[in-house]
This record gives C-alpha cells, sequence and structure tokens, in this order.
C-alpha cells in the first residue's frame, strides 16, 4: 500500500490497471517546445509539424528508364536527338514517328507516349524500332507521387533516414522538430556495486548500465547517472533537488517501495507532487510510480530488480517520453499466445516471449530480478488476468 494512501486526492491513481497506466503516462505532459535543424542532426528526433511539399514530385515528366522516349503512332520512330538527366527540359513536342534517346531521370519530352527500354530497341543511324509502349509506360509523370502542397508526413513522426531523404526531396533544408527529453538517472541502493563480481551482501548494479540506452531507444537522452546510497535519510531528496533543472524527467530506480530504507514516496508527499500513477496493477512492477514536481519535472520510479525495472520502463517511461516529444502512443501488436502461462488475479502479467510470426510463446527466465528471458525475446506480453491460452495479447517489442 502506498504511503498516500489515506489521501483521497491519489486514489484514482493507485493500484492503476495496466494500460490504463501507459495512456495516463502518455496523456500527463505538455509535449517539449518546438526549434528547426538542419536535415543532417534530425534523425532520431519528432516531427514537429506536418511535412508537405511546396512542389509537385516528381517536378517534371521524368524517364524511369533508359531508352528512347517516342511519340504518338507505331514505329520506326526518326531520332530526333537525346535528352540527359540534368538537361534543361525539351520544348518542342514529339510528333508521331518522333522519337528521342533518353536516359533514367531525364525530362520527357511533351507529346511522349512511353518510353521503349533499351534492351526492347533495335536501332540504327537515324530511326529506332520495338513493341509500341503502352501509354505512359515508363513514365513518371510531374505530381505522379504527390501534388503541390501534399503533406506527406504527420506531426509526431519519428525521423529516420526516408523521413530525412523525403524532406529533402521536398526541398527543405531544416525541419521543425521536438528535442529529446533529458533524463537524469538516480540509481538507489547501499547493496549495490558498479565494478567487479557481486560479494556476500553485494549486488552488481544492473540498472545504471541498462537504464541510458533503453532511454535511447524510447527516444530520450540520459543527461547523468548518479548513485545515492540509502543512508542517511535524505540522500535521495538531496539528490533530486541538485538534478539539474535541464532534466525533463529524473527516473530513480529502487526507493520505490515502503521500507524502511525507501525514500521515494515520502519525498513525493513531502513536496506537494501530483500524481499520476501510483503503483500499476501487474506483475512484476507493481510499485512503479510517477509524479510531477512543482518545479515542472517528471518523477519516474522504477522497482530495484532488473526484470521488474524494464518491464515498468516499457508501462511508464516509453509512454511519459512519447508524450513529451507528441508522439502518439504506440499500438500495440496482438498476438495468439500459446504455453504453460500462471495469469495473476486482478493484474497483468509481463512475460519475455519468443515470436514466430504467427504465435508467440515464453521464452522463460523471467524471475523479477534476472534478464535472461528480456535480452533473449523478441517481446513482452501483456498477459491480462483472465487469459485463456491460444487468446491473443498485446506485445511490446523489445528490438
Amino acid at each position: 500500500m502506498s504511503l498516500l494512501a489515506a489521501d483521497p486526492a491519489t486514489a484514482s491513481c493507485r493500484d492503476v490497471p495496466w494500460a490504463r497506466a501507459r495512456e495516463l503516462a502518455h496523456a500527463a505532459p505538455r509535449p517539449v517546445p518546438v526549434r528547426h535543424v538542419p536535415l543532417a542532426e534530425a534523425a532520431g528526433l519528432t516531427l514537429a509539424e506536418e511535412l508537405c511539399t511546396p512542389q509537385p514530385l516528381p517536378g517534371f515528366d521524368t524517364a524511369a528508364m533508359d531508352g528512347y522516349a517516342v511519340g504518338p503512332g507505331p514505329g520506326p520512330w526518326r531520332l530526333r536527338g537525346t535528352v540527359r538527366a540534368g538537361a534543361d527540359p525539351v520544348g518542342d513536342a514529339l510528333a508521331a514517328g518522333e522519337a528521342v534517346e533518353i536516359s533514367t531521370g531525364a525530362p520527357v519530352p511533351p507529346g511522349a507516349r512511353g518510353v521503349l527500354p533499351l534492351e526492347h530497341a533495335r536501332r540504327d543511324a537515324t530511326t529506332v524500332r520495338g513493341p509500341v509502349p503502352a501509354e505512359d509506360k515508363h513514365i513518371r509523370r510531374a505530381g505522379e507521387d504527390a501534388p503541390a502542397g501534399a503533406c506527406l508526413a504527420p506531426a509526431g513522426t519519428r525521423i529516420g533516414p526516408a523521413l530525412i531523404g523525403l524532406a529533402a526531396a521536398c526541398g527543405h533544408g531544416t525541419l521543425p522538430v521536438r528535442r529529446r527529453p533529458r533524463v537524469g538517472v538516480l540509481v538507489t541502493g547501499d547493496e549495490l556495486i558498479h565494478t567487479g563480481p557481486p560479494g556476500p551482501g553485494r549486488v552488481r548494479d544492473a540498472l545504471g548500465p541498462l537504464v541510458p540506452p533503453l532511454v535511447d531507444a524510447f527516444g530520450g537522452e540520459v543527461t547523468a547517472v548518479r548513485h545515492i546510497p540509502d543512508h542517511p535519510a535524505g540522500s535521495l531528496a538531496t539528490a533530486v533537488h541538485t538534478t539539474p533543472y535541464e532534466a525533463d524527467v529524473v527516473l530513480v530506480t529502487g526507493s520505490t517501495s515502503v521500507g524502511a530504507t525507501d525514500q521515494l514516496r515520502a519525498l513525493l508527499a513531502g513536496s506537494g507532487a501530483r500524481w499520476i500513477v501510483d503503483m500499476v496493477a501487474c506483475r512484476p512492477g507493481h510499485p512503479q510510480l510517477l509524479a510531477q514536481l512543482p518545479d515542472g519535472r517528471w518523477i519516474l520510479g522504477l522497482p530495484g530488480n532488473p526484470y521488474a525495472a524494464l518491464t515498468a520502463a516499457h508501462t511508464l517511461l516509453a509512454p511519459l517520453l512519447a508524450g513529451l516529444t507528441g508522439r502518439p502512443l504506440p499500438a500495440l501488436p496482438r498476438i495468439p499466445l500459446t504455453g504453460d502461462i500462471r495469469t495473476a488475479p486482478g493484474r497483468t502479467r509481463l512475460i519475455p516471449v519468443v515470436w514466430d510470426g504467427a504465435t508467440a510463446r515464453p521464452a522463460g527466465g523471467h524471475r523479477p530480478a534476472f534478464l535472461q528471458g528480456a535480452a533473449l525475446a523478441d517481446a513482452l506480453a501483456a498477459v491480462p488476468p483472465k487469459w485463456q491460452p491460444g487468446e491473443a495479447v498485446p506485445l511490446l517489442l523489445l528490438s
């Protein structure tokens, strides 16, 4: 039970169903501000406005094959010249019985019926012969891909290589983007060591190395990883208040439960935080939480057990970062799940699965502190309390 269990203001945020927790984390933040960056700096960021083309694509009738642009009627066609890619458009229309030799990407003369591919043509000094191409065959007409003013990608699209190339083809040199949200990571636990094998009573920190690439995959940017002891009391509060204010999110691993050394809930109770999620009805990862500090920063608490923390990050962190960048909450594929799986009454179970394209099955190796299953799996399956073997379940893709 949360330390805030007596507070009716947080009752609606407590023990939230798993799917609802994702929705709440995504809807809570306002997106970060918009800025314009050169195309070379846009990869991995999020498009803040629709990508539109100011001109038709292609901008002129273009040959799609090397060969001969032929005029109306049957051949043979009298050769009238040559047009290469990069040349100025030809002004005079092709008359019946006329043709020009043409290269892929070159402007097609007006009046061309189609392009006769080079390998299908027979040529002598002044004429070319071959089968009559179908109307518009091997010609990309102006505006065929997109008319001027067409919007080709919506705001909220993650920018990858293809979108950068599309923007360049439209004539853009910059893009309006939302930057990656900045995440400061605080790893708590007196039992943790950070180098070498663990000894008696000590545990090697797995979350310090795991969280930064996970944040990167979700579209964020880790500004720093700090290791915070459980003692003395107040260490976590000091770390939170001294985390740079340019961090949009302060992510705390461990210290989310109600044990004697768990400080995060007491910190939030005393700081006037606005609660979004206070525990999620799932296994593992139940004590995860999300709140907002009065200064606007988000506090996201993950359990200290590595696999539980991974499932919680997919539940709350990924949607939160999507909301901060203006991306939609990802729709999850639903795939039939097979295997001997024990459901959890009233809770969603998150288990690593391998997916063969038709069905998913458990990968094993998923005790709360053990990451083997997740390391080898294709996805996490969100198994509802009343699941029956063979029923479809949502998948959170891991790669």
